[in-house]
């Protein structure tokens, strides 16, 4: 059965890499407004506080938003869930510093705090029918390891992170391939070592995929009751208990309760990332 894993690490370099390139779009040529108003010796402390209810994703972000030169204390861990007012961690270093990064600190972590909070409403009702809620390729172009790491804080777990680590073939590919079965045929013989999952939306299609062989298939805007039958057929056939089965599309807060009894494994939710609102935090002086 294919197994979606939950990406959990982001590594030191790879993050200084991204924060870089989001302070240099910010400060292309310096920042005009605290060069002008603040002098470069003073030294200030700022608490970063929760604004509303969230779901902290940020641990390993925060300190490399603000570099070497500052201190970064008493930050809470990684999938903490944080009421108003609580606060997340100290900053202590040069105000110019401080007050040149907290934006591009706030907009990423803000961002990641929500989709971890979202994630974890969504892993809530499913995870008592010990069904996994996934995310998809929905993300924002140049955050998708970002968010894919905060899909993982609120408990989620990572569909494929690219188009180069797994097959999924959807309706496009079969109907530029020809059917199913040819569509499956071609992608065995080139990835063997890939695990491959077909997009379907009948049921047809499933006795097409199950007379040749998938790892995965993934139900595609059906029904409650068809899901069920989808599942009975599927697990009746030969191997059909190895079969990883995603339902997808419509899926929603409001009715997720309605599909995880169905007996799928997981349930693939874009909205996690693409639909996500982002948490308030609020960087604060102390005087």
């Amino acid at each position: 059965m294919i197994e979606y894993p939950q990406h959990l690490h982001l590594t030191a370099a790879y993050i200084r890499e991204k924060i870089a390139l989001f302070l240099k779009e910010d400060i292309p040529d310096g920042d005009k407004t605290t060069q002008a108003t603040i002098s470069g010796e003073t030294e200030i402390s700022a608490h970063i506080i929760a604004v509303e209810d969230l779901v902290f994703a940020g641990e390993k972000i925060i300190p490399e938003c603000f570099g070497d030169s500052c201190n970064i204390s008493n930050l809470k861990k990684d999938g903490a869930l944080l009421k108003k007012g609580e606060i997340i961690g100290l900053v202590t270093g040069a105000a110019n510093t401080i007050l040149s990064r907290e934006r591009v600190m706030l907009n990423l972590v803000q961002r990641l705090c929500g989709i971890a909070f979202q994630t974890r409403k969504y892993v809530e009702i499913a995870a008592p029918n010990h069904v996994k809620i996934l995310d998809t390729r929905k993300t924002t172009p140049g955050l998708r390891l970002f968010e894919k790491y905060a899909v993982a804080v609120g408990g989620g777990y990572n569909h494929r992170l690219d188009l180069s680590s797994g097959i999924l073939i959807k309706d496009n590919h079969i109907v530029a391939a020809g059917s199913v079965v040819k569509a499956i045929q071609k992608a065995r013989s080139q990835n063997q070592e890939l695990p491959l999952e077909l997009e379907v939306d009948t049921l047809a299609q499933i006795g097409d995929a199950l007379s040749i062989g998938v790892d995965g298939i993934l139900l595609d805007n059906m029904e409650r009751n068809e899901i069920f039958e989808a599942v009975n057929l599927i697990r009746n056939s030969p191997r059909g208990e190895e079969i990883f089965i995603e339902a997808s599309g419509g899926i929603t807060l409001k009715n997720l309760s309605q599909y995880v009894d169905t007996g799928i494994n997981a349930v693939s939710v874009g909205a996690l990332t693409h639909g996500v609102k982002s948490k308030d935090i609020r960087l604060e002086f102390l005087s």
